[in-house]
């Protein structure tokens, strides 16, 4: 594999910031009741991933390993605001929907482990590429968990796709059947919860398939040499 093609492996399946890392769990089963509150919530933390790792890889060689965490933060803090503010401004209904958690993006720990375990320590361009791969990751994840459980819980796909991207947009929700009662436990955390594990269980359950197809029998019989040849 060549190093952009293992970025975008361990970004978007093999290290998955959702599934494999367990990071940003919060927002991602509180909001995620549908693919536009996911779509939107994941467009801004990759915006911020990858903004921060920009960010952080241009100055690393400017900062003091002492205060490195404290100033990643800032970064982060400022970019947040950005979207923010932008969201306030262009978004404002989808914005009132997520709420607290477009401001908790902050504490997420997938985009401060992204800049200490990776941008600190590469180019610009490789922790460009990094922080879009990570991000394109948690918003798949985010995507998925929503579509499912609006899917279970309304008979619907992208309801209220006009919070996102305007008025011209109410024809993209597709109506898939129409339930006597929503089914509450799919909309509601707990059901963000089931649904969660049924994806992590999924993942497990193919990831050798997948690394199979996707790394190549070739490339992990060099990896299994070179480990016996360290061993011995």
């Amino acid at each position: 594999m060549t190093p952009l093609q293992d970025i975008s492996w361990q970004g978007i399946w093999k290290n998955n910031p959702a599934l494999v890392q367990m990071l940003g769990l919060c927002p991602l089963l509180a909001v995620t009741n549908t693919v536009i509150n996911g779509l939107g919530l994941g467009i801004a933390t990759l915006f911020v991933l990858l903004g921060s790792n920009i960010t952080v890889s241009v100055v690393r060689n400017w900062i003091p390993n002492e205060i490195r965490i404290p100033v990643f933060v800032m970064v982060i803090a400022s970019l947040v605001t950005i979207v923010q503010l932008l969201m306030n401004a262009y978004t404002y209904q989808l914005y009132q929907t997520l709420g607290i958690f477009i401001p908790l993006i902050v504490t997420n720990c997938a985009i401060i482990g992204r800049a200490e375990a990776f941008a600190s320590k590469n180019s610009v361009g490789l922790a460009a590429y990094d922080g879009l791969m990570m991000g394109l990751g948690f918003l798949l994840v985010l995507v998925v968990l929503g579509a499912v459980r609006e899917l279970l819980g309304s008979g619907t796909l992208f309801a209220g796709a006009e919070l996102l991207f305007g008025d011209n947009a109410k024809t993209l929700t597709w109506v898939v059947f129409q339930p006597d009662e929503n089914f509450l436990v799919a909309i509601l955390p707990p059901g963000a919860f089931i649904i969660m594990g049924l994806l992590i269980a999924l993942k497990n359950k193919y990831d050798k398939r997948i690394e199979h197809i996707v790394v190549g029998e070739q490339e992990k019989t060099k990896i299994e040499r070179a480990r016996v040849t360290l061993e011995s």
